[in-house]
């Protein structure tokens, strides 16, 4: 069942995600492929995450489609002008991918090309707006298209801020990225029920799917790093304690995400696990979810 239709159906949806490797090997992401068929709705392919520069998401996407999978082609705005953008959507259609996520992406000074220029030719919400427009046959200038492209256009939210503006900025923002034709949103990293709770009952006015982020804590390192330097996340400190007093890091880590998944699932229509590496371990938070 494609992304979309499942959403539509009310299914209670999983999507996971895979980071292409810098080079030309693809075989570890083959095998997870393998691993994750038939157990998740859909699988996002990083696009230059972190402005480090890998195999593209637009060729892995592909190489999933072949395998079976529903894959979710990730698209930054920070490497390509329109032009560019245009012309992989219009490659990614052709190749049987479906879903788009769009994202602004982080600024190449903090990947490994620091003096790589960055474009922004458009930003999240013009792209959405222009795969709309090519969703209807025509593209950003206007010109008819040789046939449309059909696809279903997610974006990004972050559900967790420091302050009441920043909770209303990203809301503004959500109503926003929905005009320009955002059709599901999932989230940055929630790890606190209530938090997310408040929010989605903000959010609920749009009346649009959105798939709770979470991230498998690994140590109590990871959990300080990402509070210190991811914006939008906030591990709280009973769960750092908690994952610093087991014995077992790997265990604890799966357990706590599929004890987060049950706390957050009836508040939105899915979840986005973003493994960072634990990519195999994805059916086994699943199956300690009750979601297998």
């Amino acid at each position: 069942m494609a992304l979309k239709e499942a959403l539509e159906s009310g299914k209670f949806v999983v999507t996971t995600e895979v980071g292409p490797l810098k080079g030309t090997d693809t075989s570890e992401v083959m095998e997870v492929a393998e691993i994750l068929k038939g157990k998740v709705d859909g699988v996002n392919v990083t696009d230059q995450q972190s402005a480090v520069m890998r195999l593209g998401s637009l060729a892995t996407c592909s190489l999933l489609v072949q395998k079976g999978l529903e894959p979710v082609f990730q698209m930054t705005c920070r490497d390509r002008n329109r032009i560019a953008l245009q012309s992989d959507l219009l490659s990614a259609h052709v190749l049987g991918i479906r879903n788009v996520l769009v994202i602004s992406g982080d600024f190449p000074s903090l990947g490994d090309h620091i003096d790589a220029k960055e474009v922004y030719d458009l930003d999240s919400e013009q792209l959405i707006w222009t795969i709309n427009q090519m969703n209807g046959g025509q593209d950003l200038a206007g010109n008819e298209l040789q046939g449309k492209t059909d696809f279903f256009v997610g974006a990004v939210v972050k559900p967790v801020s420091d302050t009441d503006a920043s909770t209303e900025l990203q809301l503004a923002m959500m109503e926003k990225k929905i005009n320009a034709g955002a059709r599901f949103f999932q989230t940055q990293a929630v790890y606190e029920a209530d938090v997310f709770e408040r929010f989605m009952k903000r959010a609920a006015q749009f009346k649009v799917p959105v798939l709770v982020g979470v991230i498998p804590l690994k140590s109590v390192g990871m959990a300080r790093y990402m509070n210190k330097n991811v914006s939008g996340v906030f591990v709280p400190e009973p769960l750092i304690d908690e994952m610093g007093k087991a014995e077992d890091k790997t265990a604890k880590g799966l357990e706590i995400t599929a004890r987060l998944i049950n706390d957050l699932k009836d508040m939105c229509q899915g979840v986005h696990i973003m493994a960072i590496g634990w990519e195999k371990k994805v059916p086994e938070i699943l199956k300690m979810a009750k979601l297998a």
